[in-house]
């Protein structure tokens, strides 16, 4: 590093993709072993439930320990048809590890994306029941129930903002990394059930929103996680493997970015997003 100069803030986003969140650990075992330190970390829907751990400087280890023993049926108890699961297992989880605690009592600045749908605006949380604001940004339609929190009806951040790499320029970061877990979200179904036809719905809107995140991301990690299921948490390991493999790809990019020059000024607030803060 040259005397004298300013180091860049780096922030990083981690992206929605249900299950798939997964490979999220492979890319943060890769960080680990790089000595990679992010200074502000955003998430969507999954993205989120990974990022709250990591801005409480929980280890690769540590997640997986949790991530192993997680299963489907602890998160989405209901499973019955035309019927949506309330999110209190998702919550749970959180509350055992990390507490009934805020997001501003987390180690590292954190925002979780979600969406309101009384406003139908995007809803960047950066404080309050860090619980409350993760199992919104988590609540996929169709598959989870709404979370009433603060006077917003809160549904998955995917709908606005599935890569929130434009997040962490708004709070001084220089330069973002973007971990894309999902970028198979193009494909289609040829079912016409209800469940299917929805949830291929979503992943039409959100593929339109995408494009956003990686406009605002400096690197994206881009793990290949088209042959697991977003419902399904099989495949763990694999998964990992693969968020692992893709970070390693561009690790020469990621260590680059520690090594520019600060930007001069970040982003402006926009007015079309919510900014509890």
């Amino acid at each position: 590093m040259i005397f004298g100069r300013k180091k860049p803030k780096i922030g990083i986003a981690f992206g929605g993709g249900g299950a798939r969140g997964f490979a999220h650990l492979g890319a943060i075992k890769a960080f680990e072993e790089f000595g990679i330190k992010f200074d502000f970390v955003a998430g969507t829907s999954a993205g989120s439930l990974v990022g709250a751990f990591y801005a409480n400087n929980f280890s690769y280890k540590e997640m997986y320990n949790i991530a192993k023993n997680v299963k489907a049926k602890d998160i989405r108890k209901n499973v019955l048809p035309f019927t949506t699961s309330k999110l209190d297992g998702l919550a749970d989880i959180l509350k055992a590890n990390l507490g009934d605690i805020n997001i501003e009592d987390l180690k590292l600045p954190f925002a979780a994306v979600s969406v309101d749908l009384k406003s139908t605006k995007e809803v960047c949380f950066l404080k309050g029941n860090l619980a409350s604001a993760v199992t919104g940004s988590c609540a996929v339609p169709g598959v989870f129930q709404p979370v009433e929190y603060n006077n917003m009806i809160l549904a998955d951040g995917g709908l606005q903002n599935t890569i929130p790499a434009d997040i962490p320029k708004y709070f001084g970061c220089d330069y973002v990394v973007a971990v894309d877990v999902n970028k198979s979200r193009t494909y289609g179904t040829d079912s016409t059930k209800f469940l299917d036809v929805l949830t291929c719905s979503i992943r039409i809107l959100m593929k339109s929103n995408a494009v956003r995140g990686y406009v605002n991301a400096d690197v994206v990690v881009g793990p290949e996680t088209k042959r697991f299921k977003s419902t399904r948490t099989d495949g763990l390991e694999d998964m990992i493997e693969e968020g692992y493999k893709a970070t390693i790809d561009v690790m020469p990019d990621i260590i680059a970015l520690f090594k520019k020059k600060p930007q001069k000024k970040c982003k402006q607030l926009p007015n079309d997003i919510i900014f509890v803060k």
